[in-house]
């Protein structure tokens, strides 16, 4: 699967309300969008000084699939709205490693791969 994770600082301005608009919105996509296979998003709740505001994390069956999701309008009309809100939007997109397949290999397994 593709992960897409998206990070968000907000601007000092940005109120509790305009944060409860963007959660309804982002919290349609699923419904419009067939493309999403996994989507889930959140504020921050430790607030350190190197913590964003808000993060959103979704998966993709592939780059295609998240291409059409992107290019999607209710998309696109989310994403205007995100960047009205945002001082700062990071992204990054990686295929998942399942974490029992590393679990699996000894530590030198893991260092020195599988063609011994």
């Amino acid at each position: 699967m593709l992960n897409h994770v998206v990070l968000m600082k907000f601007k000092p301005d940005v109120s509790d309300a305009d944060i409860d608009n963007l959660e309804q919105a982002l919290d349609n996509l699923p419904n419009v969008i067939v493309e999403i296979q996994m989507y889930e998003f959140g504020r921050d709740i430790l607030r350190t000084e190197r913590s964003y505001d808000f993060a959103l994390v979704s998966l993709f069956s592939n780059q295609q699939a998240l291409q059409r999701y992107q290019q999607h309008p209710a998309h696109v009309e989310v994403g205007s709205r995100l960047k009205a809100l945002c001082e700062e939007i990071v992204t990054v997109d990686f295929f998942g490693t399942d974490a029992g397949d590393l679990k699996s290999k000894t530590p030198l397994e893991s260092l020195i791969g599988d063609d011994k």
